[in-house]
């Protein structure tokens, strides 16, 4: 016992700032190549973390961030963000898209199981390359498709169900449609890219267990169920975690992008919001309290979900 407790010590020690500059020179070459990235990360990343501070004031860009007072009280754009009418409906559009998104986090696993069952290599690379290029057009672009195959007048959809005797139906002017359609355009258009980390993962089982399995007489189920997902569940646990991160975090360009004033009362979400009043209105401080709250939301969520599946897969990001 008292040698088990001996090592952190032990490793402790050894993180001195002699230490540092040893590897620092040792690897040289390696640090150089990693700077433009650091710089890049502590500039746009944490550099306009110092903004923050305008949640607590009443900011004017006329006189600046620094000469701008401090509200009294200090909480008063949360206060107000919280007694905003519709602060409930947009909670629930938030969440409503964002678990709806969650529940098809599996579908991306399923893809990169039935691809890595492929044997012909000009197939998969094939369905690789076409489920890929989908994930390179613009939200534009992706979203005027989208519009186009569900327009109720003269869309493939709705001339389908007309052709089958069917009425046609008003996909986008549908407040309960509006989740489904920002969701599985979003599986359409992501599918093959998010599944990236699980073919890669997939890549580097040991083909030696396949066989072994096979040669004890395991099927291709059996493979996938004991071998192969075992094989990726770090991998499921960590993208887990980061989508749990983002609990109210919705891309407003798309949401935008889909939004009508038909469907208003499901696509009117935080994101889109904050960009109503804080680009187009001008309410600099009221809309960076909002993404404020957004954000520490998010970094709870993140929190308690590294620490369940931490907890029940013995894999987290820290």
């Amino acid at each position: 016992m008292a040698a088990l407790s001996a090592k952190p010590e032990k490793f402790k020690k050894k993180i001195t700032a002699a230490y540092v500059i040893k590897r620092l020179k040792e690897s040289w070459q390696l640090y150089l190549l990693l700077l433009p990235a650091f710089i890049y990360v502590v500039i746009f990343s944490y550099g306009p973390m110092y903004g923050i501070q305008i949640a607590f004031k009443n900011f004017k860009p006329s006189i600046g961030i620094t000469e701008s007072e401090w509200l009294d009280p200090l909480f008063k754009n949360f206060i107000r963000f919280f007694k905003y009418p519709d602060f409930w409906k947009m909670i629930r559009n938030t969440l409503s898209i964002t678990l709806y998104s969650l529940a098809t986090f599996p579908c991306a696993i399923i893809f990169a199981l039935m691809l890595n069952e492929v044997r012909r290599i000009r197939l998969k690379k094939s369905i690789q390359m076409i489920t890929y290029a989908t994930h390179f057009l613009s939200e534009v672009v992706a979203c005027s498709l989208v519009l186009m195959m569900l327009d109720r007048a003269n869309g493939p959809v709705n001339n389908l169900i007309a052709a089958l005797g069917g009425e046609r139906i008003p996909f986008i002017t549908n407040p309960r449609a509006f989740s489904s359609i920002y969701v599985w355009s979003d599986v359409w258009q992501n599918l093959g890219w998010n599944s990236i980390l699980y073919i890669a993962a997939l890549a580097s089982i040991s083909p030696e267990l396949v066989d072994a399995a096979r040669v004890d007489g395991a099927n291709r189920m059996q493979i996938i169920r004991h071998i192969n997902i075992p094989g990726i569940m770090p991998t499921i646990a960590i993208t887990f975690i980061m989508r749990l991160g983002g609990l109210l975090s919705v891309g407003y360009s798309k949401i935008y992008l889909l939004q009508n004033d038909l469907n208003l009362s499901a696509s009117q979400v935080i994101s889109t919001y904050v960009y109503d009043i804080g680009i187009l209105g001008g309410q600099y401080s009221y809309s960076t309290a909002i993404g404020l709250f957004n954000n520490i939301v998010n970094i709870i969520c993140l929190l308690i979900a590294n620490k369940v599946v931490r907890r029940l897969t013995e894999t987290g990001l820290f």
